[in-house]
Parts: structure tokens; C-alpha cells; sequence
């Protein structure tokens, strides 16, 4: 008998899920609730799935977790509600009685890694996290070429990750942008580069030291380039001329979930990044020790003409360098925003999307062959789905991240958020993050 799941915040992160669910995995997994505090956004994905073929179902408000684990029967529920709702909402359904997929990042403060884990425990249920960068081919890849020891025992690594005018200027618009509500972007969005980082390396951090601020989008930055009075949002006083503004209407998506909805709640998902009231970084420096002995240098900036990311692994052997373009300009809309894969524009410097190379010492360089698989991520989102509705198997790489690489992953960016406040380093340790433990 499959396992009956609902999915508890229906916002646009939701629909992966549904679908999968839905099309790809009917045999596993049964979907017998929606639940959210916006009814639009609800009706938006009941609509969805009906196109899918799937079935009228039941639908929640914020307050009926409870009460729709009861009722449904159900055994597992998909997280995917704003980050800062995570620890009460993943607590309350481990304490009803289900198991909890929920995405990334755990939670966004330490006193959230602790209720989280508590409830685990007492309620003896399980919390899987979402990290899909993991089973990105080319990232699969330079795990491989770690853990084979190509390049011997890791001595450093560094990572810079450039977040493109499209993407990246899109976390200031939205709840993103008031670090009350994400943690600002070394947890929403770093996360998932720390937990490669820990994965790849096998360790976990001991000691954090972060620098950063807001240096291109906020109000205070916009007046300092003489940018002059801007409008407070996109959709109903922007200009189609703006390319910083987004007008909700043009997008079937975002004007259904989102604009269509916000007489529900207020939401509006298109603030001007110029606009007063951001309270996150744009640009973050970090360092951090491992366990192992292992140093991160670690960049993000989210202002950049272009998307992707490069790294390179040092070992007592060689070298390892992975570089990915994720999209090599915004020009304009030819290039679908939903998909991370295969963004590379004809023509343009940034031809090569990925490339891996291993360089030994006393050695020339080599490409390392990345495999390439079908549909989002490389064919890795295909392959998580798998993982969480089939089951993770024997996966010699270890991919499937549970609470504990949940509390690692986070851990980096709340010792940084830390840091960025006292302007001290911070011991991971000293944080007591709940499921925290020394290698």
C-alpha cells in the first residue's frame, strides 16, 4: 500500500512535489491533503492537480495540522512552508504522529534545530531534509573523486557562489528579504552549500568567522547611486522598462498563487530591492574549521551578471576544481527561470556549463567525466524524488540527508549570522544546537 502524504505549505516550491508524487510515483506515495494558510494558493493547487488527474482533495488551514494528520491518516508530510515556520510546523507533525520530508533549511536558529530534534525524539518519528544539490550529477561527481582519495586527505576548500540579477535579486523582494524570516541568505540559500561541503569532505564545522552587509540593493544604496524615487512594488506601479521590477501579471504562476491571493493575506511577493525594510546581506564572506582539520573559504554574492559557482578542493595528493555556469547572462526572458539546468547561452563565453578536473601533483590536468541524467539538476532532482518516495537503497555516496546533516548545514550559517553581529568567531559547539555532535 503506498504511504499517504499532505504537504503542508502550498507556495511555489510545492508543485515539485505534487507532481512528483502525483506522476511519478503513484505506487509509493498517495496524496491526501493540502494545507496552508492561504486559500487561494490552495485552490491554485487543487486546480493544478486536477489537471494532473488527480483527485478533489481536502484542505487545511495553518491551524489544522493536527487535526489533518488525524483525520487522513497520514503517514508523511512535505514541509515546504517559509523558513521561518519550520520548527514549530516540522514539531507539531512529528508530536501528531508523522514522519516529516521537509526542505531546506532545517530551521533558521539555533533554538530551532533544538524543538525540532526534541520533537523527533519524543515522538520517535523521523525528519529527512531536502538537499537536492546533493544528487546533482556534477556534485556527485566530486564527491566521487573525494572519497575514492584522488586527492588524498582534503586540507581546504574553496567555494564562491555568484547568484545572477534574476535570481538572486528576487530574495529582496519577497518575505526573503527580512532575515526574521530566513535568516538571511548564509541560511536560506547557503545551506545548501555548506551541506555540500560537509558532505563532500565528510566533517563538520567547528569554528565560524563571517563578514557582510548590504551593499547593493536596500534604499540606502539606491539614494547613493542617485537612483531617485522608486516604486514600492512591481506589479501595480512599476514600469515594463524596469528590469529590477517584477510585474506579477506576466507569469500565469505568479499571478494566480500570488497575486490573485494576496486579498487573502496580504503577501506581496513583487517589493522594489530598493525599497526600505531588507535586513539581509548581499554580499558574505565566511571561513570555517572542520573537525577534520579541513578550512572553508566561502563567498556569496548576489548581485552577479552571471550564475554559478566554483570550487576547488585541495589535498595532500592535488587538486580538485568543479566550475558550473547555471545561466551565463540575464539579457532578457528567453531562458525559463524554473529550471537550473542547461542555461548557457550560444555564443557566450560561458560555454562550457560544467567542467570537472583533477590535477595531481607532478601531474598534468585531466577533465573528469560528469554523467548527465534527465530533467531538472542534471537528472538529480529525478534521482532525490527516488530516494524519498522509493527509498535511498544502498547509495555508496550517501546522498539522502537526515536531521543531523540538516543541523550541519544550518549550523555554519547561524554560527555566521553570529558572528556578523559581534564581529567575533564563533565555536560552533558553544551554539548547542539540538542533534549537535563532535567528530
Amino acid at each position: 500500500m503506498p504511504r499517504r502524504y499532505a504537504v503542508a505549505g502550498t507556495g511555489s516550491r510545492a508543485q515539485s512535489y505534487i507532481r512528483a508524487i502525483v506522476t511519478k510515483h503513484p505506487e509509493e506515495a498517495e496524496l491526501v491533503a493540502l494545507l496552508d494558510s492561504n486559500p487561494g494558493r490552495l485552490a491554485f493547487h487543487q486546480a493544478k492537480l486536477t489537471e494532473l488527474g488527480g483527485p478533489e482533495l481536502p484542505r487545511y488551514g495553518a491551524d489544522d495540522l493536527e487535526r489533518m494528520v488525524k483525520e487522513q491518516s497520514v503517514d508523511r508530510v512535505v514541509v515546504t512552508s517559509p523558513d521561518y515556520t519550520h520548527a514549530a510546523v516540522v514539531s507539531r507533525l512529528l508530536r501528531a504522529g508523522a514522519d516529516v520530508i521537509v526542505e531546506k533549511p532545517l530551521t533558521i536558529d539555533a533554538a530551532g534545530t533544538r524543538q525540532i530534534v526534541d520533537a523527533m525524539n519524543e515522538s520517535g518519528k523521523s525528519v529527512v531534509v531536502t538537499f537536492n544539490y546533493r544528487y546533482s550529477p556534477r556534485n556527485s561527481a566530486l564527491r566521487q573523486v573525494i572519497q575514492d582519495g584522488e586527492i588524498g586527505q582534503v586540507t581546504s576548500v574553496e567555494f564562491q557562489w555568484v547568484l545572477d540579477t534574476r535570481h538572486g535579486a528576487d530574495y529582496f523582494r519577497r518575505w526573503h528579504r527580512e532575515k526574521k524570516n530566513s535568516g538571511g541568505l548564509l541560511i536560506h540559500k547557503a545551506s545548501h552549500h555548506f551541506d555540500l561541503v560537509n558532505w563532500w569532505i565528510a566533517s563538520q564545522p567547528t569554528r565560524v568567522f563571517a563578514s557582510g552587509g548590504l551593499s547593493f540593493y536596500g534604499s540606502e544604496n539606491a539614494a547613493a547611486r542617485g537612483m531617485g524615487e522608486r516604486p514600492a512594488r512591481g506589479t501595480i506601479d512599476g514600469s515594463a522598462n524596469d528590469p529590477w521590477l517584477l510585474d506579477l501579471r506576466t507569469d500565469e504562476t505568479n499571478r494566480r498563487l500570488y497575486y490573485e491571493a494576496e486579498k487573502y493575506d496580504g503577501y506581496l511577493r513583487d517589493q522594489d530591492v530598493f525599497a526600505p525594510g531588507i535586513t539581509i546581506e548581499d554580499n558574505m564572506s565566511v571561513i570555517a574549521e572542520y573537525a577534520n582539520g579541513a578550512r572553508l573559504s566561502y563567498s556569496l554574492n548576489a548581485h552577479s551578471p552571471w550564475e554559478g559557482y566554483r570550487v576547488s578542493v585541495n589535498g595532500t595528493l592535488g587538486r580538485a576544481e568543479l566550475e558550473v555556469v547555471e545561466r551565463a547572462a540575464v539579457v532578457d526572458d528567453r531562458i525559463d527561470p524554473s529550471y537550473p539546468s542547461d542555461r548557457v547561452i550560444a555564443g557566450d563565453v560561458r560555454t562550457d556549463g560544467e567542467r570537472l578536473v583533477l590535477q595531481k601533483h607532478w601531474a598534468t590536468a585531466v577533465e573528469v567525466e560528469i554523467p548527465r541524467g534527465d530533467g531538472g539538476h542534471g537528472g538529480g532532482d529525478k534521482l532525490l524524488y527516488d530516494d524519498l518516495f522509493v527509498g535511498a537503497g544502498n547509495d555508496p555516496l550517501g546522498r539522502a540527508a537526515d536531521v543531523h546533516d540538516g543541523v550541519r548545514a544550518v549550523a555554519v550559517g547561524i554560527a555566521a549570522n553570529q558572528s556578523l553581529a559581534t564581529g567575533q568567531p564563533v565555536v560552533v559547539a558553544d551554539l548547542e544546537l539540538g542533534g549537535w555532535t563532535t567528530v
